[in-house]
């Protein structure tokens, strides 16, 4: 059992619970109105998290971490919905005018005039799109994530203590037994379901935490030009996708708290694509003594880091299942249109592979974080004693909060 501070001393405990759960809830028949209430529920739980930290000497953002993990999802009142904006959710223009229509349907994007993007007080340069998918086009994302993406010469965790050969086609090895899944938990796992981390690009050295010019494989060009069309949405014309970091979670999984400050330019945004299950991501400040928001995030959502939040701390404490209660988010049942336009980086998928894929998504989450390393014209610096590649976190410590060493972990949602 632990023995951390909240079950050490049930008054704190108590007292962070009962602040933010009960007083800014509105129970009872008489009360603020609803935004009201939730703008005073999200302050009250950052006030309650600064509380216990000074009390436990534990930072804010990993008391929060720790409570949002622990949670059942009904009590989840505090956790912004950009489906239903309000509080500190506030409207952001893009510039409709850098991605003409024809564009963004080849990325599989509605025209940027119909999305909808949103911003925080306090988060300038934070961005969210709630998914501005064109139907039937999340399917292409998800297939590649886990049918194309993992295979050679890209990198994977199930590298680092497999054979070779043994990771050549995931998806041949796995789709059979995927398909033929059941409920059990009792039934061994697939090698997809085994994958936590693939990487792309740049591919990212775990143990120096740094990216080298000699460990690079080409970019998908598809996942490239769906980013740069995105990015130019959001004021970013010119953006190069240069790394990327897939990272696949289940109900069981979380993303630890961490920064993105590896790339060698901050200037240009960090682009985060979630797919299938729901999450709860944590956006702190510059320090982990900064009581983080929480957001939810649903497939098809986009989120930009960019600016004053680009190297904030951020987490994913919490995979859910989605708001609609089946097996699988509406905009994943329906079937891509017959006609692409020229040009598309969008392909159908088989019923057969998509039926691959609905299995393992009725479980699980793919979010998919691209960034550019360098700027124009820069190069990295002169290194020695290294191949470039080092070694990544283990499989079982991925996805886990280590509150003795701070690891970077791949990034979800970063």
């Amino acid at each position: 059992m632990s023995n951390s501070l909240l079950e050490r001393r049930p008054t704190a405990r108590t007292a962070l619970v009962a602040a933010i759960l009960g007083a800014a809830a509105g129970r009872g028949a008489a009360g603020p109105a609803p935004a009201v209430r939730t703008t005073a529920l999200r302050g009250l739980a950052k006030m309650a998290a600064a509380a216990v930290t000074r009390e436990g000497g534990e930072d804010a953002f990993r008391r929060l971490f720790r409570f949002y993990r622990q949670r059942d999802a009904s009590d989840l009142r505090g956790v912004v919905d950009f489906s239903v904006p309000g509080g500190q959710v506030f409207r952001s223009q893009l510039s409709i005018s850098s991605v003409s229509d024809q564009d963004a349907y080849r990325a599989g994007l509605q025209p940027v005039s119909q999305w909808k993007a949103y911003g925080l007080n306090g988060y300038p340069g934070f961005i969210f799109i709630p998914n501005p998918f064109l139907p039937g086009c999340q399917r292409h994302w998800v297939k590649q994530c886990l049918k194309l993406y993992p295979q050679k010469p890209n990198v994977c965790n199930l590298d680092l203590h497999m054979a070779p050969e043994k990771t050549i086609d995931l998806w041949g090895q796995s789709k059979e037994q995927l398909r033929r899944k059941g409920s059990s938990k009792r039934e061994p796992r697939s090698l997809l379901e085994k994958l936590r981390w693939v990487t792309l690009g740049y591919h990212y050295n775990w143990d120096t935490k740094k990216y080298s010019a000699n460990h690079h494989t080409p970019f998908p060009s598809d996942l490239a030009f769906l980013s740069e069309q995105v990015a130019a949405a959001c004021g970013f014309w010119g953006f190069q996708a240069q790394a990327g970091i897939l990272n696949y979670y289940h109900f069981d999984s979380s993303l630890g708290i961490h920064v993105d400050e590896s790339e060698l330019d901050h200037s240009w945004p960090l682009l985060s694509f979630s797919f299938g299950q729901s999450s709860i991501f944590l956006l702190g400040g510059l320090k982990r003594e900064e009581a983080p928001t929480a957001m939810f995030m649903h497939s098809g959502d986009i989120m930009v880091m960019s600016g004053f939040s680009r190297l904030l701390y951020h987490a994913v404490p919490r995979v859910l299942p989605n708001p609609e209660g089946t097996d699988l988010p509406s905009c994943l049942d329906q079937a891509l249109s017959s006609d692409l336009p020229v040009g598309s980086v969008i392909e159908h998928s088989s019923d057969e592979d998509w039926q691959v894929c609905a299995k393992y998504l009725q479980s699980s989450r793919i979010n998919m974080t691209i960034r550019q390393v360098l700027a124009e014209g820069q190069k990295f610096p002169e290194e020695s004693g290294t191949n470039g590649k080092g070694q990544a976190p283990s499989e079982d410590s991925h996805h886990q909060e280590n509150s003795r060493v701070k690891r970077h972990k791949p990034n979800t949602d970063s």
